[in-house]
């Protein structure tokens, strides 16, 4: 299974977090999902706030087309980025499987 996926109306990702880094950023791949270090604490939803943030940012995608579909408790975590396809996902993070 890829981390990344091409869904009606947007892209799928799947994410390992790793929250409370000394900064927010994109480690590659972790296995099948594309590791991202999180400043914020695993506390009250703040990591989860964070990386929706952190990808809005990265991405150039507004937060609102960014769901967490699952993992909200759990380092790996499944999003769905609305508006946005996984080869363009692919592009702008410079990361592919291939």
């Amino acid at each position: 299974m890829s981390w990344i996926s091409d869904s009606t109306g947007g892209a799928l990702i799947q994410v390992h977090a790793s929250p409370r880094a000394s900064k927010n950023q994109i480690l590659g791949l972790h296995g099948d999902a594309l590791k991202i270090r999180l400043k914020a604490p695993p506390v009250d939803g703040k990591a989860n706030e964070a990386l929706i943030e952190f990808l809005s940012q990265t991405l150039g995608i507004p937060p609102r087309q960014i769901t967490l579909l699952s993992g909200q408790t759990s380092r790996k975590k499944r999003l769905k980025l609305q508006g946005i396809s996984a080869s363009q996902v692919e592009n702008t993070l410079g990361i592919s499987v291939a």
